[in-house]
């Protein structure tokens, strides 16, 4: 199992680094497509749904190639705006519907309208992230990873007080807080360190642009949007009665294991850097 979760990630990452950091934006844009269109084909098994589930996959690649086209030759104004108004609609369900269902412990829907809207919003940041600068997107992404990496310490060694233990019963309330520290932590680092890097750094922006205590707060929320997307996605599985939500990455599970925490958080960035143009 180890060797095999290697070899797929060694694989991902030979794709997903060069397409990020030496290709064109709308490189990255078509693998990161092609990602999340897996993942609605999971999203569609997940509510018990694999027909819908194909034309969520199918549907979301035609549109993001029409919009891959459309950014192309469009002027920079009017696409960042579309952005704004999907990523925010993305966030209304991820800081209502999705709460809401954690509290009760069941899946909304209609799920494939949600499924739509959140691989969707999602599959826009990342693209319009890039376009920013590779360093921009992986530097938000790095939140995230941050973020899971802190939690799962801090849990292990700390941890006593169950987070949604109806969810997910390993989160605890003191994973939670670890993750937000190491957030906190090497956004301060980065920015103290390398303060030219202000303009592609996501956190060092924030810092530059809001001062140290609002950039804290705004980490804060994005932190916690990460641990919705995580909890979230724990639902629909146990609500589906399955462990992974596929096997799309042999070792690591479906594409959505991977990137349920960057569901919200992407949008969420990417509003973020709206205010501060």
């Amino acid at each position: 199992m180890l060797g095999q979760r290697i070899v797929t990630a060694l694989i991902l990452l030979a794709i997903i680094i060069p397409a990020i950091f030496f290709a064109a934006p709308w490189v990255w844009g078509v693998v990161s497509l092609v990602m999340l269109c897996a993942g609605a084909l999971e999203w569609g098994r997940l509510m018990q749904a694999s027909r819908q589930g194909q034309l969520l996959a199918a549907g979301l690649a035609i549109c993001g190639a029409l919009y891959l086209v459309w950014r192309g030759h469009t002027a920079q104004t009017p696409a960042p705006a579309v952005a704004a108004i999907v990523c925010a609609a993305s966030l209304v369900f991820w800081l209502s519907i999705a709460l809401v269902s954690l509290a009760r412990v069941h899946r909304t829907g209609p799920g494939m309208v949600i499924g739509a809207l959140v691989l969707g919003a999602a599959w826009l940041s990342l693209f319009e992230l890039r376009i920013e600068s590779p360093l921009m997107l992986v530097s938000a992404m790095a939140l995230v990873w941050l973020a899971d990496i802190g939690a799962y310490f801090f849990g292990r060694t700390l941890g006593r007080h169950k987070l949604a233990p109806r969810v997910s019963p390993g989160k605890t309330w003191e994973g939670a807080a670890g993750g937000a520290v190491v957030v906190l932590a090497v956004a301060a680092a980065v920015a103290w360190q390398w303060p030219g890097l202000a303009s592609h750094v996501f956190s060092s922006h924030l810092i530059s642009h809001f001062g140290w205590v609002a950039a804290a707060l705004a980490l804060l929320v994005l932190t916690g949007l990460s641990i919705v997307g995580d909890l979230y996605e724990s639902l629909l599985k146990r609500v589906a009665g399955v462990k992974d939500s596929g096997r799309t990455l042999p070792g690591h599970g479906g594409v959505l294991d991977r990137v349920d925490a960057l569901l919200p958080t992407m949008p969420a960035c990417l509003l973020l850097l709206q205010l501060l143009r």
